[in-house]
């Protein structure tokens, strides 16, 4: 994520100039970050592209804060170097696809190795390039596998992390690991699944075009072979930039707006406070990064599609149509607890999600969640469908957990399940110069 700065909307002219460098749909040139920094008249300060709403099903936040139009253009280039790792600020793209890896090498220097590889690979992918120099020789194979050839950016963004278990035995890394930092502990209700918890590294591939995003997966996979394996992949998607031209807040599979609570993300403060990772907490090659949660979580779809509607807005505390809090007109308009309907029961009632997740307004996430579809479940003959929940957060320990427990006796537990978990610590940016991980590795 880069600051925000500037008085000129720089998204004009970005589009215009990215007009005139196409030509029959072919991608000429990248823009270079001073490129952008220039068409921003900014100087060294970096450029602040839009704001973030996608959310999951948890609903901790702070104040509601308004979706803007989605101002990333949905060709354009997210750079990927800066004091934070794009795609975590950044304004939620159409598709997600979520990989975790397991390493199988022995050595620390055969991981710094890879990560050196990947973030190589990430800048030039995220440039709209092309991996690698042997792309035109006939008797070398490939060095990018070609399906986002001519294809234009779409905004990606690539975001690396690592698991509790990158900091066992193996690497030397065991007094590096932040004191907090662990699995999840097992929460009532949850029915994980070993082929989609876990994972030494986790990355996190967004894009307005899925074949992008899929292509970036592809060749960081490639590129691990004989250092690291898949574990685990997952795709995901929101409603397109393109159907929803006022950029609204998305809504997930059951019908709701999702993610109309989030932090601000133009506040350095509460981003400070909520989001990025203090030098002061103790983990210094965390500063500036931080820490992820990944929930894989399936909605019972054909139960849900069997409820009433004065049910399903029961069971999250919200008017379906307009999102506004039961009681309340507009979705934006602050949660009352304390409402009363005329026979003096809560509007919203005591197993609401909102209430649940809400508490006393103290523990605030930063969420960017997309739902998925896997095809049919053939054991049950249902849908595999729901929400890849993904937030971001300063401290598991203190945000994610808490409300997670909290949910135990939410209502909503009746239509999900969660059957995939995993954490990561996200690290802080990349310098030009530098690798991701060097603050650790």
């Amino acid at each position: 994520m880069s600051e925000q700065g500037g008085t000129q909307d720089p998204s004009d002219q970005l589009r215009k100039d990215e007009n005139t460098r196409q030509s029959g749909g072919m991608w000429r040139k990248a823009i270079t970050r001073r490129d952008v920094l220039k068409l921003a008249g900014i100087g060294g300060a970096g450029l602040l592209l839009g704001s973030l709403g996608t959310g999951g099903i948890l609903q901790a936040g702070s104040a509601p804060v308004k979706r803007e139009a989605q101002d990333l253009a949905g060709s354009g280039v997210v750079d990927f170097y800066g004091a934070h790792q794009a795609g975590i600020a950044t304004p939620p793209q159409d598709f997600v696809c979520f990989a975790a890896f397991d390493l199988t090498v022995d050595a620390v220097a055969q991981v710094r190795k890879l990560f050196q590889q990947w973030t190589e690979a990430a800048a030039v992918m995220t440039s709209g390039g092309m991996i690698g120099s042997s792309n035109d020789n006939p008797n070398l194979p490939p060095s990018d596998t070609g399906e986002a050839a001519e294809l234009v950016p779409s905004g990606l963004t690539i975001t690396f992390g690592v698991g509790p278990s990158l900091f066992d035995a193996r690497y030397g890394l065991s007094a590096k690991k932040p004191d907090t930092f662990a699995d999840l502990p097992a929460f009532s209700g949850d029915e994980l699944r070993p082929e989609w918890t876990g994972g030494d590294i986790g990355i996190q591939v967004c894009a307005n075009d899925l074949q992008v995003a899929f292509h970036a997966i592809r060749n960081l996979a490639r590129i691990a072979r004989g250092k690291a394996v898949l574990r685990w992949t997952q795709e995901g998607f929101q409603r397109s930039s393109h159907s929803d031209k006022a950029g609204a807040t998305p809504r997930n599979l059951m019908g709701f707006k999702d993610g109309t609570v989030n932090p601000n993300v133009h506040d350095p403060k509460t981003m400070d406070e909520v989001v990025w990772a203090q030098a002061d907490d103790g983990v210094p090659w965390m500063a500036g990064g931080s820490y992820m949660v990944v929930r894989r979580v399936r909605i019972r779809v054909e139960v849900w599609d069997r409820s009433t509607l004065q049910d399903q807005e029961a069971t999250f505390g919200r008017h379906r149509r307009s999102g506004a809090p039961l009681g309340s007109r507009d979705e934006f308009d602050q949660v009352d607890l304390n409402a009363k309907d005329e026979n003096g029961n809560p509007l919203i009632p005591m197993n609401a999600h909102v209430r649940l997740a809400r508490g006393d307004n103290s523990v605030h996430l930063l969420r960017r969640s997309y739902s998925y579809s896997s095809g049919l479940d053939r054991t049950t003959g249902q849908l595999d469908a729901g929400l890849l929940f993904i937030s971001y957060q300063r401290d598991i320990a203190k945000q994610f957990i808490p409300v997670q427990k909290r949910l135990a006796s939410d209502k909503l537990n009746e239509y999900i399940v969660h059957n995939g978990s995993a954490v990561f610590a996200c690290f802080p940016g990349v310098r030009e110069g530098g690798y991701i991980g060097d603050t650790l590795l």
